[in-house]
């Protein structure tokens, strides 16, 4: 989902913050017409095996200057000084992608629009399979300012109208053989950061306590989708159905 760019924007500007976009997952995704990882000085793309296109790993850092680009290329490539013999002046890295990965994503790029659409069309299937199911929601496009590419759908549980948790759907799909994930960690939480300040408001944390990643990869069948869905729709009516037991018995 797009970020409220205009508002990041505009604070950066009466500051003087340089944006660097994390658009790792956006690629395909809009704000207000505007492509996610145009908007700052750089962005970074992700094309890592699960992302909208890949070329199996590694991914893109995207910049406005022919000069950003080149600097950018020196760092990513050792940061070998113009020697020849191998001299640095400079810290370096090693981070090009291979001519054959690169050669990869080309081709990919290709077919990105195809795989931006299936995205959309596998969240709109969980959401019409799934709409009957109490305690179900899912995140959507604030307004038509934002385009989402869904690359991934995920789904937020409420426990006390589902009388189930997404613990139990994760737990319910890996006996089935279905990876699930929950939402991301926030960050404030990884113990590699629990000495460093945080300023919140919960959100984060409920949304890593009821949140789940469902599959969504552009390869996936209606025929799969329908038979995530259905584990979640089982759970549900093996809950009513013992509940209608419980009253028959009292």
């Amino acid at each position: 989902m797009p970020a409220k760019m205009d508002e990041i924007m505009a604070v950066a500007k009466e500051y003087n913050i340089p944006v660097l976009e994390d658009a790792a997952e956006a690629l395909g995704a809009t704000y207000k017409g505007q492509a996610c990882g145009t908007f700052g000085e750089f962005a970074c793309l992700s094309f890592n095996g699960n992302k909208m296109i890949t070329t199996s790993g590694g991914g893109a850092l995207v910049c406005k200057t022919e000069e950003e680009k080149k600097r950018t290329m020196f760092f990513a490539t050792q940061a070998r000084d113009d020697a020849p013999h191998y001299q640095h002046s400079h810290i370096g890295y090693n981070y090009r992608l291979s001519n054959v990965s690169a050669g990869i994503g080309r081709g990919q790029m290709l077919v990105l629009d195809d795989h931006v659409a299936r995205r959309r069309e596998i969240n709109k299937l969980y959401r019409e399979l799934l709409k009957d199911v109490p305690g179900i929601s899912f995140h959507t496009n604030p307004s038509e300012d934002f385009n989402s590419n869904y690359w991934l759908t995920c789904i937020v549980v409420d426990p006390k109208v589902a009388e189930f948790t997404r613990e139990d759907i994760r737990i319910r799909m890996e006996e089935e053989n279905i990876e699930t994930r929950p939402l991301w960690k926030p960050m404030h939480l990884q113990p590699v950061f629990e000495g460093a300040p945080y300023y919140g408001d919960g959100t984060a944390e409920r949304l890593f306590e009821d949140g789940l990643c469902l599959p969504s990869g552009s390869t996936l069948t209606d025929g799969d989708i329908g038979r995530v869905a259905e584990v979640i729709i089982q759970l549900t009516l093996r809950l009513r159905s013992g509940q209608e037991i419980d009253n028959c018995v009292k």
